[in-house]
């Protein structure tokens, strides 16, 4: 392991001047909103653990997909069996991992820095990620007729979702790696880094107080369709072109209490990514019903189509590229050199896979010892 890796694993909690609410996954505001429907419980069907109910959280995302399409088209609830799926969806990391901490859900699909930051903060005792979900789905996207070439980025006003958000972290690291200086904390610099709230940033592109935008889908797609182009594609930055952008997260007591009812969820999990790389089309067309029911406002096609392209659905976490990601905010300055040792547990992920007949996934010595 690199010794930066090792650097990494080492350390304690986050800067305080960045606190949780400084990394949200995604930066879609901090509401929650409930969703108590409830789907059809199989004739004979008989409860897991004796709960009543497995709550879940997820964000109204397309990088959230697996758990859009496995609400939409009841594979949680089957694996589930009587034991009552209810979820609730989430605007932001930080008010998921708050719900987490206090119980209001028991599982979440989330981005990778709050899952660092929740896990930091509590010194390792609040959550675990038990599984990856997807890969990709993130762009820098510029106005093209200030913004050619990537040089051409300098001096100009680039978005990002939140201060130290996943896709904060990311441009800047990409910008370092151009040798630019960039004030973390203000975004001042070689180039200006606008956090801004990926609602807005479609009007802020109309409006011209941005040249372009370092964001997640669908919000990239939708700016492209306002006359953005895409300038680069941050698949292309990572090995193999993949890194986590959403994991599944449980907390620690009730993974410890209830095991049945967490496996359920997993085999539910990895049927719905099966199902949706089966059946692209079905799924895209799943995952826009479902935002619509949740939102009232489905995409239209010139934003789902590409974005849903840009999005790979796996079950590996890619532990390695989250602990490349923490280094990537310790450079920043944005941690202090978190310790993420423990953090994963994939015990039942491997075991819901091998009885698939699928390989085992890795936690990049990250799991539990």
């Amino acid at each position: 392991m690199p010794a930066s890796s090792v650097l990494v694993r080492r350390g304690i909690a986050a800067v305080a001047a960045l606190p949780l609410l400084a990394l949200a996954a995604c930066g879609y505001g901090s509401n929650a909103k409930d969703d108590s429907s409830e789907q059809k419980v199989a004739a004979g069907a008989e409860k897991i653990d004796g709960l009543d109910s497995v709550k879940i959280g997820y964000f109204g995302n397309l990088t959230h997909a697996t758990a859009l399409v496995g609400k939409q088209k009841g594979f949680f609830q089957k694996e589930l069996g009587a034991t009552r799926a209810k979820y609730q969806v989430f605007n932001a990391g930080p008010s998921e991992i708050e719900a987490l901490n206090s119980g209001s859900i028991d599982i979440g699909w989330i981005g990778p820095s709050p899952a660092i930051n929740g896990y930091t903060k509590s010194e390792g005792k609040s959550l675990r990620i038990i599984s990856g979900s997807a890969s990709g789905g993130v762009k820098l996207v510029v106005n093209p007729e200030k913004i050619k070439t990537l040089d051409d980025v300098k001096g100009k006003k680039i978005a990002t979702p939140q201060l130290g958000n996943t896709q904060d972290v990311a441009f800047l690291n990409w910008i370092a790696g151009k040798g630019w200086k960039v004030d973390a904390q203000s975004g001042k610099g070689d180039v200006s880094v606008v956090r801004t709230d990926n609602k807005v940033t479609p009007d802020a592109y109309k409006s011209g107080s941005i040249d372009g935008a370092w964001v997640p889908e669908p919000t990239a797609s939708k700016l492209v369709a306002e006359g953005a182009k895409v300038l680069l594609d941050e698949a292309d930055l990572w090995p193999d072109k993949k890194f986590v952008i959403t994991n599944v997260i449980v907390s620690q007591k009730f993974l410890k209490e209830h095991p049945k009812a967490v496996e359920a969820v997993l085999k539910a999990s990895v049927e719905t990514n099966k199902w949706i790389n089966a059946n692209p089309d079905q799924a895209k067309a799943a995952a826009n019903a479902q935002l619509k029911e949740d939102s009232g406002k489905a995409l239209p096609a010139k934003v789902l189509d590409p974005a849903w392209k840009s999005v790979q659905f796996i079950d590996d976490p890619l532990a390695a590229t989250l602990n490349t990601e923490a280094e990537h905010a310790v450079k920043a300055g944005l941690l202090k050199q978190p310790k993420l040792d423990g953090i994963y547990d994939l015990t039942l992920l491997n075991k819901v896979l091998a009885a698939q007949g699928a390989s085992p996934v890795a936690d990049a010595g990250l799991g539990v010892k």
